[in-house]
């Protein structure tokens, strides 16, 4: 999160579509140096208007982005349906939320387990840094619990007119593409389980206008659509209820392990909940070894969690980047379907829920309050408007990632960086905010030339630690 200040020159760069090139119309010139973002949508001015009943569109999967997507398409008048298998889903995440989100989705402080206002960054030598120094009396991180939010996003969706239903999404048909067929509607193919037909649950048909793929990183809504495979990393993760003396020490408080001990290309971290804690690690090179970095985390928590009882175990895949594909003909993706999980933090759930209602306000907005058919150019908007907010942050925590994770000593230089009281303000600013802050051009300088420096003791101590290896 330090990247919007030390890695400036990255801001620009921005995704190469693999979206179908022949469906895109281009308008450039010889000096436009990303064409993607100039593209014109026209398209849809010619959709035809529905006739005796409003668009109809089904969002697969509950969570963040399904949940944010349903509410805001039935706010504008569609007619939507969702589709959640899992009404108590417990995704292993650390369930950090800025505090910009509680702002733009109105969300409850009671929903809030625990206001993060101090972070501690442990080393690989266990020399912590204290982060939180900057932080203004009203910021704070929220930390939910994700069955929590994922319930109260899809009530609210439903009290705004969404259908939710229960059930598990299949496949589905897809009409062929051309302006002829442009009313022939997605068949949608599920089992819908209302506690009648007991566990097995009843095979149902849905017939829909436009889908919104939300079901997170092994999306069947992407197989459908032939969205490309992306790389991901593995999240373990365990709940522990430790004792209430210790639970104390973690009210207000988030810790973050690095080192090749927890994970060699993430992180281990403690978070805390209502009545417990969550210990969790992650990787993307070594999945195999999953348990032995959780171990490792658990590790070096020990004295902080001595007397806890694990009460629940999760695992779950999150993606590492952007899908090849994310919109095709009337179906978009959202969410962790996407791709949209930012590397370094691995932060996900704003990102989520965000994707979802800019997703669901371009088909709101493309027809006209559900009186017109969408075609693809709509969903398009959401894409191009996504890319040209989010790209960069996405990139220039890659590289982060890449520069800070990549060995012991490149990490001992990170969370020596983030001992840096401006680096901490413009870390955090950057995400309580979800916008960059502005930079004092001197400090900038110092911190660049701070920056290298570390990495230039990085450097010495990695040779010094390979000579000792020999």
């Amino acid at each position: 999160m330090t990247s919007s200040v030390v890695f400036k020159s990255f801001t620009a760069l921005r995704h190469s579509s693999l979206e179908h090139p022949k469906l895109i119309h281009l308008h450039t010139t010889p000096n436009t140096p990303f064409p993607y973002r100039r593209f014109r949508i026209t398209a849809s001015k010619s959709s035809p208007k529905l006739q005796n009943r409003n668009l109809r569109v089904a969002v697969i999967g509950g969570g963040p982005a399904g949940g944010a997507a349903a509410e805001t398409l039935a706010k504008g008048g569609i007619e939507t349906y969702l589709i959640e298998r899992k009404m108590d889903n417990c995704k292993p995440c650390g369930g950090a939320i800025p505090l910009c989100m509680v702002g733009e989705f109105d969300l409850p402080l009671d929903i809030i387990d625990r206001r993060v206002t101090k972070m501690k960054m442990i080393s690989p030598s266990n020399v912590a840094v204290d982060i939180g120094k900057t932080l203004k009396p009203h910021e704070y991180i929220g930390m939910v619990r994700r069955e929590v939010l994922d319930a109260y996003l899809r009530e609210r969706a439903t009290e705004n007119g969404a259908k939710v239903i229960n059930g598990l999404f299949l496949k589905m048909d897809i009409p062929t593409r051309g302006n002829e067929n442009i009313k022939t509607p997605y068949v949608l193919h599920y089992t819908e389980y209302d506690g009648k037909k007991g566990g097995t649950g009843e095979k149902k048909t849905l017939e829909v206008d436009a889908v919104i793929g939300a079901d997170g990183a092994n999306s069947r809504v992407a197989k459908s659509i032939d969205a490309g495979d992306y790389e991901y990393a593995i999240a373990f993760q365990e709940r522990i209820k430790i004792p209430n003396d210790k639970m104390v020490y973690y009210e207000d408080l988030a810790e973050m392990y690095v080192g090749d001990d927890v994970s060699p290309d993430f992180y281990g971290w403690v978070f805390p909940k209502c009545d417990h804690v969550a210990v969790g690690t992650g990787t993307v090179t070594h999945k195999g070894d999953i348990k032995k970095f959780q171990a490792a985390t658990r590790n070096r928590a020990r004295d902080k969690i001595l007397g806890g009882k694990i009460i629940r175990v999760e695992a779950h895949p999150i993606p590492e980047h952007p899908r090849p594909r994310r919109v095709l003909g009337r179906v978009a993706l959202v969410g962790d379907a996407a791709g949209y999980v930012t590397k370094c933090s691995g932060e996900g759930i704003y990102f989520a829920a965000k994707s979802g209602r800019m997703c669901a306000e371009a088909i709101v907005e493309g027809s006209e309050n559900g009186k017109k058919m969408v075609d693809e150019s709509d969903l398009r908007k959401y894409l191009e408007k996504w890319d040209k907010t989010y790209w960069p942050t996405y990139k220039v925590l890659d590289v982060l990632q890449k520069v800070f994770y990549r060995s012991n000593p490149a990490r001992e230089a990170f969370v020596e960086m983030c001992a840096d009281e401006y680096v901490q303000k413009m870390t955090f600013d950057s995400y309580l905010y979800k916008k960059v802050a502005p930079g004092n051009p001197l400090e900038d300088l110092k911190l660049a030339v701070n920056t290298i420096g570390s990495l230039v003791r990085a450097s010495a101590l990695r040779r010094e630690m390979e000579k000792l290896s020999v």
